[in-house]
């Protein structure tokens, strides 16, 4: 759960609210989302599911490699040979689940490029989680050597997405 339930919170929390946790459980194993997140009467649930992010990221990485365009496929070769780039002290995570965009919009410039100098805070890409667009900032000055994710892939939580060295 999101939060620590204090006596007035508790009184809300019902057989009704035990069944809820149960069944957004029981989702999370059925569709192999790893976070589920309500809010319902005042009430924020919190369902998640704790894994290990080195043993997600070699299948989707592998099978986004092949239909990398050029400038991406460069720089998701070295996850595919088995680097685990999450332990990397240039990567940036992913703080959330959602879905990764390059552009502030399709079509767009994209916000980095392989190559590019960033400053601390900058934009380097969007997080779409439940219909809100996430700036995800650089924690970081330097260059981007490597994007890691697609325009539009999923993402995890914890997931590397970029490296700036």
């Amino acid at each position: 759960m999101a939060r620590q339930p204090d006596d007035k919170a508790a009184a809300k929390f019902s057989s009704e609210d035990s069944a809820l946790v149960r069944e957004l459980a029981l989702l999370l194993d059925e569709t192999s989302l790893t976070e589920i997140e309500i809010e319902r009467a005042g009430l924020r649930l919190r369902v998640a599911r704790n894994i290990s992010v080195a043993a997600t990221m070699p299948m989707p990485m592998a099978a986004v490699a092949p239909a990398a365009v050029p400038v991406a496929a460069s720089t998701a070769a070295p996850a595919a040979a088995g680097a685990d780039l999450s332990k990397h002290p240039g990567a940036v995570t992913s703080p959330m689940v959602g879905t990764a965009y390059w552009a502030p919009e399709p079509g767009a410039k994209p916000f980095i490029e392989v190559g590019s100098k960033v400053s601390v805070g900058q934009t380097l890409l969007i997080i779409e989680a439940m219909k809100t667009m996430n700036q995800i900032p650089s924690p970081r000055s330097g260059t981007v050597t490597q994007i890691l994710v697609e325009d539009g892939q999923p993402v995890e939580y914890g997931e590397p997405l970029v490296i700036i060295e």
